[in-house]
């Protein structure tokens, strides 16, 4: 499966990449490359065929962008890139003084129609591009209705600042009512959404994934790899002083449970069966997933892009992905619950109905 096994986003005409480069490295910074590597890395990625590259207008305070666009200029490849770049986050500027504390400007971030206008103009500027192929919502607010996420971005379209738009870190309820809004309104709808989801964070398949398979919504897990976790360097035996989960990072040390290291135990056997590393092994357990699209990739040198693309190089055998599903398999909560084999017999007088989702 190499990268060149197109596929589209969801129910729309968008033909990405199996694997997205994630450019949240692009830029200087803890975890960061610095413009030289990152162009090394950007340019092994479509020399490889990829056309997926995800950014944001957060990543590196904005150096992501302006670096991807000024590769893409320079390149003269921005007509074959899917470029997708986010909003959302509040972009620090004019600070007010509220009882001797400095703060930014609410107007400045949300999900609102306010902050979108002002974010994607920024994000065009940064980007040196007239229009973004993809354009996420980075994270719900909690406050903004759907109805007005339907039309804003829908606005967007209709202007030609982008053509598609999608959904990331989000309630599985919230991605539902925008795509059904849309839907009976006639009007463009959002094709994707993007939550965490690994072998270790599985939690999203209880709703969020079978909400974006009913709403025709492609999925794209970021962190496939657990922050680091399952790249299978982190032992449980040894102090984790290095890498991304060392020190002040996202997700402290919420990785580091029983539980988890047991599924990384799982994860090494398999790699070691078909001759991959820990990391290849769970980026192609992803992409046998149901509703999963594309998976975003990062990378801090090309050789470190290489090994994650090594990802598309194999198969997994049914019998080794079944291995890692019983080994990651989460609890279910209310909903898995109803959703179960048991209640269904009880239903069905006996019988095991399976849905056309399974």
């Amino acid at each position: 499966m190499p990268l060149t096994d197109y596929r589209t986003l969801g129910r729309s005409g968008l033909v990405v990449s199996p694997l997205a480069l994630g450019t949240m490295t692009f830029g200087q910074g803890r975890w960061g490359a610095d413009e030289e590597t990152s162009r090394e890395i950007f340019d092994a990625y479509l020399d490889e065929g990829g056309n997926f590259i995800d950014t944001a207008d957060v990543y590196s305070g904005g150096e992501s962008e302006r670096l991807v666009g000024r590769f893409l200029r320079e390149g003269g490849t921005r007509d074959r890139v899917v470029l997708a770049t986010k909003y959302g986050f509040n972009a620090g500027s004019s600070p007010l003084e509220t009882d001797g504390d400095a703060r930014a400007n609410p107007l400045a971030g949300g999900s609102g129609t306010r902050n979108l206008r002002r974010a994607v103009d920024a994000s065009l500027a940064r980007l040196g591009t007239d229009y973004i192929d993809l354009y996420w919502m980075h994270v719900w607010d909690g406050i903004t209705p759907a109805e007005e996420i339907v039309e804003a971005m829908g606005n967007l379209v209709r202007q030609g600042k982008i053509l598609h738009y999608a959904l990331s870190d989000m309630p599985a309820w919230f991605a539902a009512r925008v795509a059904g809004i849309a839907e009976a309104r006639g009007v463009p709808g959002p094709v994707a959404i993007q939550v965490e989801y690994s072998l270790v964070a599985r939690g999203v398949e209880e709703e969020h994934i079978p909400a974006a398979i009913a709403s025709h919504m492609g999925v794209v897990p970021w962190s496939p790899l657990a922050g680091g976790f399952l790249t299978g360097k982190y032992r449980r035996d040894t102090a984790n002083t290095e890498g991304r989960l060392s020190g002040a990072n996202p997700f402290g040390d919420s990785k580091f449970t029983e539980r988890n290291w047991d599924i990384l135990d799982t994860l090494r056997d398999v790699a070691g069966e078909v001759d991959a590393s820990p990391a290849q092994v769970a980026l192609s357990w992803t992409l046998t997933r149901p509703g999963i699209a594309a998976t975003i990739v990062g990378a801090r040198g090309p050789e470190q892009l290489h090994t994650n693309l090594g990802a598309l190089d194999f198969h997994l055998a049914d019998s080794q992905i079944d291995r890692l599903n019983a080994a990651s398999t989460p609890a279910a909560g209310f909903t898995g619950g109803l959703a179960s084999a048991g209640l269904r017999s009880a239903l069905f007088g006996g019988h095991d109905v399976r849905g056309w989702i399974g």
